[in-house]
């Protein structure tokens, strides 16, 4: 692998410009990184009047951005940050090609939730470029270049292919120095499992309630009980592949997420404005994985069907509406 260059000389592209991706890339952009946005609807928006952040920890306005309608204006670059929805990693195929570099240095991070992201991306463009990175925060896209941070931000990140190399350490020094907490992870599996915990139980019941935030879930005893009993599966299916965490991890995350208030799950937002959830990657992928290991998936399985229907059924409206 060819060596790297220290960071703040680098391109970065962002693809996928949504909440995370305008998030983390306006971050970066804020201290000053030469960062690039693909942008499709917010485009006009954002280039005649920036990108905003409003958050707790300080509103940022950054008045002009480098957004572009193509992946071939931006031309090829050292980091791509990855943030499209897994439904849409098709399209990758063709929006990630004009950003690699010829001598094979373009690093793909990838910001996304489920299973899968980054063995698609390992299988097309090569074990050897992929990083895989995991977002806990609380985000939400308010208006056309409008972001609502409304918690947590934290970044674990690792190397697809093993155990971390000196980019990998540089990459998360970058995001540290940016305002970003950071983390490398040994494990990137471990660390997807970890993830899923809250993810799988959360971003389904939002949904399969009837369209409740996360502070309603706490509130009510029989989503409370179903929210830890699914907890406890994903955390049986990670143990029989291999991957260690503790009882205590979903305590912890139950007793977390009562800071986030009424924070709506992306999923939850994806499935009321009628765009595609990531149903395969958060709930499928692990309910397949967990019976091939033999693991129980009873509560999972039922989630994942559930939803699953819920979002068929939603399709097959005339308006597509819920």
């Amino acid at each position: 692998m060819i060596s790297r260059h220290i960071l703040p000389h680098y391109r970065i592209a962002v693809v996928g410009a949504g909440a995370v991706g305008c998030y983390y890339g306006g971050k970066l952009a804020q201290f000053g990184r030469d960062v690039h946005f693909l942008m499709r609807s917010d485009l006009a928006h954002v280039r005649k009047h920036g990108l905003r952040i409003l958050s707790k920890q300080g509103n940022v306005h950054l008045p002009k951005i480098n957004a572009y309608a193509t992946t071939e204006e931006i031309g090829p670059v050292d980091l791509v940050l990855i943030a499209v929805k897994a439904t849409a990693n098709a399209a990758l195929d063709t929006l990630l090609p004009p950003l690699l570099k010829p001598d094979g240095s373009t690093m793909l991070m990838t910001l996304q939730n489920g299973l899968g992201n980054d063995e698609s991306l390992a299988e097309r463009f090569g074990p050897e470029r992929v990083l895989g990175g995991l977002c806990f925060v609380c985000l939400n896209r308010l208006s056309p270049g409008v972001i609502d941070h409304i918690g947590h931000g934290r970044i674990e990140m690792g190397e697809f292919s093993g155990l971390p190399l000196p980019r990998t350490w540089e990459v998360q020094g970058e995001f540290k120095r940016c305002g970003v907490v950071c983390s490398v992870m040994p494990d990137l599996g471990l660390a997807r499992w970890r993830k899923l915990v809250w993810n799988v139980p959360f971003n389904g019941l939002s949904i399969a309630a009837g369209g409740i935030d996360v502070s309603r879930i706490l509130a009510d005893e029989d989503l409370l009980y179903l929210t830890r009993g699914l907890m406890d599966e994903v955390i049986g299916i990670a143990r029989k592949l291999g991957h260690e965490i503790p009882d205590s991890f979903a305590d912890r995350n139950i007793e977390n997420t009562k800071s986030m208030g009424a924070y709506r799950t992306s999923s939850l937002i994806d499935f009321l404005e009628g765009r595609e959830v990531e149903v395969e990657e958060i709930w499928g992928e692990p309910s397949r994985r967990g019976s091939n290991a033999g693991a129980e998936v009873g509560r999972l399985e039922t989630l994942y069907r559930l939803i699953r229907r819920l979002v068929r059924e939603r399709l097959e409206k005339p308006d597509g509406c819920a």
